[in-house]
């Protein structure tokens, strides 16, 4: 009989805890996300390298990548797609042709915009 009672409630105890662990659909949706932007300067390489991390999704999402001089003009304008599944998107750029001062990469991510600021000089 004990045999029985301890089968029965270690079922009970499984079928109840499954309920306890949250759904991630859930737990994403109550955190308030902020996309990470970022840039690093590699002299030695001649190059900018920028990256834009999203929270990964089951479509395709789009970005719009700005490309900001210290003179406050676009330099360069792409329109990015990252795949379901992905997480992150780069772009890159020479160093050498660059105007000197504070330059913005600029990310339009569903209708808000991400900024990371770098100087060269």
């Amino acid at each position: 009989m004990i045999k029985y009672i301890s089968s029965f409630l270690l079922l009970i105890n499984v079928l109840f805890a499954q309920n306890l662990v949250p759904n991630q659909e859930e737990t994403t949706q109550n955190v308030p996300y902020n996309p990470n932007v970022d840039c690093l300067i590699l002299e030695d390489e001649n190059s900018i390298i920028c990256k834009f991390e999203v929270i990964r999704d089951e479509k395709d999402q789009n970005i719009i990548i700005n490309w900001i001089s210290p003179t406050g003009e676009i330099s360069r304008t792409r329109e990015m797609l990252i795949p379901a599944g992905d997480s992150s998107a780069y772009d890159y750029r020479y160093i050498d042709g660059r105007e000197n001062g504070k330059w913005d990469f600029k990310i339009t991510y569903q209708g808000k915009d991400y900024i990371s600021q770098f100087e060269l000089k």
